[in-house]
């Protein structure tokens, strides 16, 4: 069977240079291709695409029914780093299953949670 070696989130956006903007502003992205309908973004080992919806399919507005979860160091560092910048989802804080997190909302109110794995 083949095996899988990456998965690249595409968001579905109407406004592509405001999402450009708020992952580079906010969370420190670089944008590797820029178009009027598409980009690409990169920062460390994380790749996001956006798009303008595809006009085959029915768009009214961005959603998701999860969330996209970003692993990372030093994740009271990125908080301190965001919090005052964005919508926030929950604030930073320890959870039982061992990770300490935060969620915000990008932009068009899709959900982006952070987290590390809490040592002792």
């Amino acid at each position: 069977m083949p095996n899988f070696n990456a998965l690249t989130p595409m968001f579905w956006t109407r406004e592509v240079k405001e999402t450009v903007a708020f992952y580079t502003e906010v969370l420190g992205f670089e944008c590797a291709v820029q178009e009027d309908y598409w980009a690409v973004l990169v920062r460390d080992e994380i790749e996001v695409m956006l798009s303008l919806p595809n006009p085959n399919l029915p768009f009214e507005e961005p959603t998701f029914t999860g969330s996209f979860y970003i692993n990372t160091t030093e994740v009271d560092k990125l908080w301190d780093q965001v919090k005052d910048k964005c919508n926030i989802c929950y604030e930073i804080d320890n959870f039982e299953y061992g990770m300490r997190e935060f969620a915000i909302y990008d932009n068009n109110n899709y959900i982006l949670q952070f987290g590390q794995p809490i040592t002792e």
